[in-house]
């Protein structure tokens, strides 16, 4: 399905954009214009077709955010044999950190280098640990968990940083040499997906956005909350604290998907899966609606969060090879043919 059901193309949003909204960024982003100190560390492995690069660059405080590069080859800067290739940023869903290169091949093999980042202070109790820790640490009151993390303040809050480093993120792809500047895409699922909305429409050089079941969406009414991790800390910590409640819905409308999708400009495809239990159908519609660049959607009825799709995959590779062109040159595509 390419188009929302009627239930959801009709529903209005509950998310009020707060006062200030774009001010608040504005001064964040210039607040954190320290410099961005990229380390590329080129890692030996068993990749034939592509190069890794263990990479750290300077995030949010100047805290110190891991990803990995990997770069297909002959991807490179030697002028009249190699050209610049897009790039994929991709972010992790909730709890997940990079884990292992190897487990990051899909673009690389399409001809696009990816940079896979690191969440602050997540990936350490799962198949994907990660290896960047958030010094800030436990911001009470809290549950705990990260989303509840400064949850009193917009200024203090857990995703206020984690927004800071995915624009970051986007920086560091941006000075590698392999990189093609003009084609720089982010993606995400989950909590990915709205830190992919946050970048898109925050750092005014992002191309082209994958949004997969953004997390975060919608969040005006503490009500509709899912009894689901990860928003089941913020029910929680709403059971626990409820004379902070108001506090903490104006703190998540700075940071809600809905509000980013509105202020994002480059083409972007989304992903509804109308059987997901943690993201819910009505919320992600709510972005979709709200976005504000050239936008596509593809609707799976059957699918569950964050489920693996074989078939979106592939909708997502047509996607960027339609927005950039083919990078290797081998599907009859020029590079850049249909840039919007």
């Amino acid at each position: 399905m390419n188009e929302l059901p009627e239930e959801l193309a009709t529903r209005r949003a509950a998310h009020r954009t707060p006062a200030g909204f774009d001010a608040f960024w504005r001064r964040t982003l210039a607040s954190e214009a320290h410099p961005l100190d990229p380390v590329f560390a080129e890692t030996p492995g068993p990749l034939a077709a592509a190069t890794v690069h263990d990479v750290s660059f300077a995030g949010a405080h100047g805290h110190r955010i891991a990803a990995w590069l990997i770069v297909p080859r002959p991807a490179g800067p030697a002028p009249g044999t190699r050209t610049r290739v897009p790039c994929v940023v991709q972010f992790l869903g909730y709890g997940e950190g990079r884990g292992a290169a190897l487990d990051w091949l899909l673009w690389p093999a399409v001809g696009m280098a990816t940079l896979v980042v690191d969440t602050r202070g997540q990936g350490g109790a799962n198949l994907r640990p990660g290896n960047t820790p958030d010094p800030v640490g436990v911001r009470p009151p809290q549950v705990p968990g990260f989303i509840t993390r400064g949850l009193l303040d917009p200024d203090g809050y857990y995703y206020r940083d984690a927004y800071v480093d995915a624009v970051r993120a986007v920086e560091t792809a941006l000075a590698h040499e392999a990189v093609d500047p003009e084609r720089v895409a982010v993606s995400g699922c989950s909590q990915g997906g709205l830190l992919a909305l946050a970048a898109a429409a925050l750092h005014g050089r992002v191309a082209a956005a994958l949004v997969e079941s953004p997390f975060l969406c919608d969040v005006a009414d503490h009500t509709r909350f899912p009894d689901r991790q990860p928003y089941r800390e913020l029910l929680r910590f709403c059971q626990f604290h409820p004379h902070h409640t108001d506090r903490a819905l104006t703190t998540l409308a700075h940071f809600d998907g809905v509000a980013m999708a509105s202020r994002a400009a480059c083409p972007a495809l989304f992903s509804l899966a109308l059987r997901d239990q943690v993201c819910s159908p009505a919320s992600v519609a709510a972005a979709y609606q709200h976005y504000a660049g050239p936008k596509q959607i593809r609707v799976w009825p059957y699918a569950g969060h964050a489920e693996p799709n074989g078939y979106h995959r592939q909708a997502e590779v047509a996607f960027l090879l339609a927005a950039f062109g083919d990078p290797a040159g081998v599907r009859g595509v020029p590079a850049g043919a249909s840039r919007s």
